[in-house]
């Protein structure tokens, strides 16, 4: 496997992304809390641009001990979103959230300095 490189580390606030063309494939790479994270950026709905999407926390919906609900908040968890359908998928697993049992493969990132580059 070849290594691609993705961007200064220096480069990219946390929340930012980059979008590479490893030979065949395109690749997303998240920064997120000090860590990297690189997914194919091809959606398992139909294909669309994955990675390219918004950034979002999840929504979490408040029930009371009463078993009523009570609205909702923005959770811990952050996703990115398919622009195409919606789709969404956890920034740390690539798991979509519709179904955690499907997930958008997974890259590793190595950082070698301030240099950061993509295993694919």
């Amino acid at each position: 496997m070849a290594e691609w490189f993705v961007a200064k580390a220096s480069e990219m606030a946390d929340g930012d992304r980059r979008i590479l063309t490893a030979g065949k494939r395109e690749i997303g790479v998240f920064h997120k809390d000090g860590q990297f994270h690189a997914y194919s950026n091809t959606c398992l709905h139909q294909g669309g641009p994955a990675c390219e999407g918004l950034l979002i926390n999840n929504v979490v919906d408040i029930v009371g001990a009463d078993r009523l609900y009570h609205g909702q908040k923005f959770g811990d968890e952050v996703h990115f979103v398919c622009p195409w359908h919606g789709y969404e998928y956890d920034i740390k697993s690539g798991e979509c959230i519709g179904d955690r049992k499907q997930k958008l493969r997974k890259f590793e990132v190595v950082r070698r300095g301030d240099e950061i580059y993509v295993v694919a």
